[in-house]
């Protein structure tokens, strides 16, 4: 995997003055085309134009990645980031248990950018745009004064009696995630950590070998309407849905105090990949600290009624980890050793308190 940017030779890329705003607007979404029929106008107006004349809900959601922030690149491809900005945001829809279908994108950029680099960055929402059956209906692009900052609005869509909320767990439903937990966030410190060793240095390359799982992980998350269609096939309707953006915890107090319930979950249930183990071990970092805290693993958690337990045990990469119990039995862990420990929210937050 490389992680330089820009193209070894540099007096071959083209500076964003060339092409002005609307000649960027043409170059970077020349190969949108609508696949929806209820895309009926896309880029090159006013305003997306969308008909949803079927009965079913309309999903809006808006999400953000700014440089510093939510990425560095140090050391992230700009062609995994343009994918993962839409990947994070078809897995809000998700978690509604709704369809992604349209996205609206938009760039602020500065003059460091050429457009050869931003071709790059176009090349990866392309790509997810295909993959989850996404319309790139419009957009904007401005400049800033440094840094980038990426602005995504996607639309979907889901019948109104399959809509699913997050505050809408009962007690006594089981409480089920998808996929494993922490990758992300070993994936980020093997990045952090080879930044660091290599800060300096020119002619050594980044120590990956035998890490490929946790980076794509963190490089290239996929949202999982898989896991939502195998779901419906089932003829299984979650009760309370989420994405886990912000580690599990975070989530679960969602979830829980939303809808006015506790609950009970067991640290031996909570899955972490062998790979992802090992690798936080290495560094000295608690796997069910990850898996609780770490965050962008975009897995879903949601709650299903007991009645539905023979049901999601038949389904692969579902992992029931515990209950949901009365709001006065509180939120906690069942230790490995049997004690209870409260959930805290511990995952990432905005605009926190650096003390």
């Amino acid at each position: 995997m490389s992680l330089n940017n820009a193209p070894v030779n540099n007096t071959s890329l083209t500076p964003l003055s060339s092409l002005g705003e609307f000649g960027l607007i043409r170059r970077l979404t020349r190969r949108a085309r609508l696949a929806n029929p209820s895309s009926c106008k896309g880029v090159g107006d006013d305003a997306a134009v969308l008909d949803y004349n079927n009965g079913k809900k309309i999903l809006v959601s808006t999400d953000m990645l700014v440089e510093g922030i939510h990425f560095d690149l140090a050391y992230v491809p700009l062609k995994h980031l343009g994918y993962k900005a839409v990947a994070v945001n078809a897995s809000d829809i998700h978690a509604m248990n709704g369809v992604p279908r349209q996205i609206t994108l938009s760039i602020a950029v500065s003059s460091r950018f050429t457009v050869e680099a931003l071709d790059e960055l176009y090349d990866g929402v392309h790509l997810a745009c295909e993959r989850y059956d996404i319309d790139l209906v419009g957009g904007d692009t401005t400049t800033t004064r440094s840094g980038a900052c990426i602005s995504i609005t996607i639309i979907g869509e889901v019948a109104g009696e399959e809509i699913v909320y997050r505050d809408t767990a009962r007690a006594n439903d089981i409480i089920c995630v998808s996929g494993d937990l922490g990758a992300a966030y070993a994936g980020l410190q093997l990045l952090e950590r080879e930044k660091r060793v290599l800060d300096g240095q020119t002619l050594a390359r980044p120590a990956f070998e035998g890490h490929d799982y946790i980076l794509e992980r963190q490089l290239k998350p996929e949202a999982r309407g898989d896991v939502t269609r195998q779901l419906r096939q089932a003829s299984i309707l979650p009760t309370a849905m989420i994405d886990i953006s912000d580690g599990l915890s975070s989530e679960l107090l969602h979830v829980c105090n939303g809808s006015r319930v506790g609950c009970r979950v067991y640290a031996e249930k909570i899955p972490v990949d062998p790979r992802a183990a090992r690798f936080l071990e290495e560094i000295n970092i608690d796997p069910l600290t990850a898996a609780l805290s770490g965050g962008e693993d975009y897995e879903l958690l949601f709650t299903i009624p007991l009645a539905a337990r023979e049901a999601i045990a038949a389904l692969p990469g579902i992992t029931m980890i515990g209950y949901i119990t009365p709001p006065g039995d509180g939120c906690n862990i069942v230790a490995r050793d049997g004690s209870l420990v409260e959930i805290k929210a511990l995952g990432w937050t905005n605009f926190k308190s650096d003390d």
